[in-house]
């Protein structure tokens, strides 16, 4: 039996459109079951467009919900940006304040220390 929670192709469904298509033209088409009669299958296609049509119009909304909260994100980290520079500013780089809101206070960085150079190495002796 087929996975029936996964997509099926557009390959698939263009074959199963063309295939309502054809049954349409088939004036005589009278199945043994009830559930395949050509009003039920163009039912069953209709059901389809409408949940295709729902499901376009809920990704661009939630794509513009995702770039209003991505917007609304970088507001927020530019603020946060602005709110150090200004500790910076009126406590000084040094101060406890610039420490409290997650920053390296200037005496606790690190110095930068230069590489000696490696001594050139001597010539093998022979004994």
């Amino acid at each position: 039996m087929a996975d029936q929670t996964r997509r099926l192709s557009p390959s698939v469904l263009s074959a199963d459109t063309d295939a309502l298509a054809a049954l349409k033209n088939i004036p005589t088409y009278t199945p043994a079951n009830a559930a395949y009669t050509l009003v039920k299958v163009q039912a069953a296609a209709a059901g389809m467009a409408a949940g295709q049509e729902t499901e376009t119009q809920k990704q661009a909304e939630l794509d513009a919900a995702r770039d209003d909260a991505v917007a609304a994100e970088w507001a927020f980290h530019n603020a946060i940006l602005g709110v150090k520079e200004q500790v910076r500013a009126q406590f000084g780089a040094d101060s406890n304040e610039v420490q409290a809101i997650g920053l390296v206070k200037k005496s606790e960085k690190a110095k930068p220390t230069t590489a000696a150079k490696a001594a050139p190495a001597a010539a093998p002796t022979n004994p």
